[in-house]
């Protein structure tokens, strides 16, 4: 009889330890540095998708796929697609993908706009068919407050802005503006382009508040 209801206590911790893994949903960060945390000291736990994952609590696992230099654009110094982070996408297996890739395709050497709408659609399109009920989310790159890096902050703001809004319209994708929400905060980007750890905790807000 011990022997029989131990059995059962046992299997019955089995399956609600199953049941609550299968209640987190699991949110994957696709990103350039902004998304990995370049700059921060302790990008594991300063970065936005290490903040997010602590805003959001119990009931949410978040995974940092972030790649320093990475585009959208296929062809391009440093395609995100060719990036083994994404290729992690895909064994994690998101219930939730938030985007933010832009920056990069910004610099004059990388920019196509034609190109960049293609691949992005194309990532829209793969990522739905991995999972028809995954919700994605558009990111607009924040600003850049200086041309560092050969990034190009008109180019954001009127070539990729644009698209991006079109194809979240075109994809009934939520659009997250990270572009407005830090124009009037310079502070919290030290070298013009990368938050520090007090920027990477307001994206991180800003994302938990259209997750939740």
């Amino acid at each position: 009889m011990y022997k029989n209801c131990l059995i059962f206590l046992v299997l019955f911790t089995l399956i609600l330890a199953s049941c609550s893994e299968k209640t987190d949903k699991r949110i994957v960060c696709i990103g350039d540095s902004i998304t990995e945390g370049a700059g921060l000291k302790y990008q594991s736990s300063d970065s936005y998708p290490a903040q997010l994952d602590q805003i959001l609590g119990n009931g949410f696992e978040v995974v940092n796929c972030g790649q320093s230099a990475a585009t959208m654009l296929k062809e391009s110094d440093y395609s995100y697609w060719q990036c083994n982070e994404f290729s992690n996408v895909f064994t994690v297996d998101p219930d939730i993908v938030v985007i933010a890739l832009g920056t990069n395709d910004s610099k004059d050497h990388n920019w196509n706009a034609d190109q960049f709408t293609k691949d992005y659609q194309s990532m829209i399109g793969l990522l739905k068919s991995m999972n028809q009920e995954m919700k994605i989310y558009v990111c607009l790159p924040p600003p850049a407050f200086n041309h560092a890096w050969g990034i190009n902050d008109s180019t954001i703001l009127h070539g990729i802005i644009p698209i991006l809004r079109k194809l979240s319209v075109e994809n009934k994708l939520q659009l997250i503006d990270l572009y407005t929400a830090f124009q009037n905060h310079p502070e919290v980007f030290p070298d013009s382009i990368h938050p520090n750890k007090a920027g990477a905790k307001m994206m991180a807000e800003f994302v938990a508040n259209e997750i939740k």
